[in-house]
This record gives C-alpha cells, structure tokens and sequence, in this order.
C-alpha cells in the first residue's frame, strides 16, 4: 500500500484565512466532509478569530475540530491543503495583475508545506489560478494528479445558472463548461452545450446574441462582484467545498479544473481547466471533449496568454 493510502484522513489545511479561505472554511464546516479544519495564515490573530467565530458552532457539526496557527506544522496528515493565501484582486485590477507578488509567497509557501506534507493533494485558488497551478506543481514536485486548481468550476457554475434562467430550467440541467483560462482568456463550448441532452439551438427561445451576451456576462461576472461589493467569495468558498467533498467522496465525479495539459487538443506544458475525472487520489484523468475548431484555437489562445505569463514570473 502506498504512504498516501495509508495515511489517508479527512483532514483539510487552508492557508490563507481571509474572506475566500474563511468562506471556505464555513462551507467545508457546514458540509461536514472534513473531520478537521485547519486555518493557517500569517497574522494568527486572524486565524484565530475566524476559528473561534465556527468553533462557537461546533455545537450544531460536533463531528468536525477546527484549528488554527501561523505554522505550516497544521498541514500534518491533511488530505488536501486549499492555497488560498496572496494579494487579491482589487476593482480595475486583472487576475493577471497578480502574479509577481503571488508567484514570489508561491515560491516559499509549498517547500514548507511539502516539508510538512509529503502526500497532500495540493488544491490552488489564489489568482492568476492557472499560472499559479503550474508554478506549484513545479515547486513540489508532486504528481500531476496531485496538483489541482480551481480552475473554471466557478466560471461554469456561473455559465449554468445564466443559461438556466434563460431556458427556464434549473442549472443542475444545463451540461455546458467554460473551459482555459481561469480569466480574461476563457471560453464557452457552445458545440456540446446541452439540457437533457437536447443542444440548446432546439429549444423555442434559442437567441444566439441572448447567449453571446451571457457569455459576456459570465466572464465579466467577478469584475461586477468587485465593483460593487470590493471581493467575491460565496461562491468561490461553495466551489472549494464542492472540490473537496468531491475528493474526500471518491465519487469520480467530472468537474471543470485547471490541470497539467500534455497534448490536449495540441496544448502542452501549461495548466488550464478542463473535464476531468475527480477521486480520492486527485484527478483520475482528463475528459478530451471533442472541441470544434474556433474552440481549438481559443483553447491555443488561452495556453499562449498563461504560457507568457509563467515565463515572465520565472524570470522575475
């Protein structure tokens, strides 16, 4: 048996403990899939008072212990340590904007967590998520399957619950994805999106430039947020809980996630979201959908932004 298997728990580390890693924290308590939260950020004063605002909860999920620190010590035995640590973006700002700052608290963040935790899945969500992703698979080394971002989960999510409105159909029904970049670069896949199998250019209140504009609306969603109420992280926090509770499931479930692409329609050497099957050993596989060819070369685009970006940071 390997030492993963053997050591596996339902313990769960994030660091960073501010409004998205909080969120999470919250989610994961109110799931009740994890036996542990642990909240490590640098101002332990802030970890401390966001454990102690769910530990006065406990009473309502006695099943779950939440801890807290500044030390990397508490991602010890954690099946799954959430990067959510790094500057956030700001109205105006890019995700790109980012990475600079958030590549260099990459680079001394995972020597420490691998030196604690040799056997983790590692989940990255802190922006530019897919430049961020490649950077950490490098920096620890780990498998691929082991080195996850959130990726276009909450990209996707946002897509379903648009075109669910406009069908009049719940977003549970909708089987569309937003895949690439976790950005400015992403993409609809139009040419497989359906409800109940059913492609959407057969339903009575089809409109190409309604759907256009809820791509639009889709990706400009987390500028909006920010513009009128400074940060997102409801839905980011419900995302991260569902990633995790997909892994600590081992359900198999396909979820749109930002990973090592060898290949993947011509894209190579670069991390971005795309169907992939999800267990307790990370990602299981990658879903090669059939992409049309304006979608290839918008896949191409996005691997050609982040490309630059990942360059650009490993010079800095």
């Amino acid at each position: 048996m390997s030492a993963r298997k053997s050591k596996r728990t339902s313990k769960v580390a994030i660091i960073g403990a501010g409004f998205v890693g909080s969120t999470a924290a919250y989610a994961l308590l109110i799931e009740g899939v994890a036996s542990e939260i642990a909240l490590i950020d640098v101002i332990k004063e802030k970890a401390e008072g966001e454990a102690m605002d769910l530990q006065h909860g406990l009473q309502f999920r006695p099943d779950v212990r939440v801890s807290f620190g500044s030390s990397y010590q508490l991602c010890k035995d954690a099946e799954i340590v959430v990067i959510t640590a790094g500057a956030h973006q700001k109205p105006g700002q890019t995700r790109m904007d980012l990475v600079a700052k958030n590549a260099a608290i990459l680079r001394e963040m995972i020597p420490q967590i691998v030196k604690n935790n040799h056997n983790c899945i590692l989940l990255v969500v802190t922006n530019p998520l897919d430049v961020l992703t490649y950077l950490a698979l490098e920096y620890s080394q780990f498998p691929k399957s082991r080195v996850i971002g959130s990726g276009t989960i909450l990209d996707t999510a946002r897509f379903r619950y648009l075109l669910g409105r406009h069908f009049e159909v719940s977003p549970n029904s909708v089987h569309a994805y937003i895949l690439g970049e976790h950005g400015d670069s992403s993409f609809p896949v139009w040419s497989t999106a359906n409800i109940a199998g059913t492609k959407l250019e057969y339903f009575p209140n089809y409109n190409k430039k309604a759907l256009d504009a809820i791509f639009t609306q889709t990706k400009n969603a987390a500028y909006e947020v920010l513009a009128k109420k400074g940060a997102t992280y409801y839905a980011i926090g419900l995302s991260i809980a569902k990633i995790v509770h997909t892994v600590l499931s081992d359900q198999n479930e396909v979820l749109a996630l930002s990973t090592y692409l060898e290949n993947y329609h011509g894209v190579s050497d670069v991390c971005l979201s795309v169907p992939v099957i999800v267990n307790r050993d990370g990602i299981r596989e990658q879903i090669r959908m059939p992409l049309n060819a304006p979608e290839k070369k918008q896949l191409q685009k996005s691997a050609s932004l982040v490309r630059d970006v990942i360059r650009q940071s490993t010079r800095a």
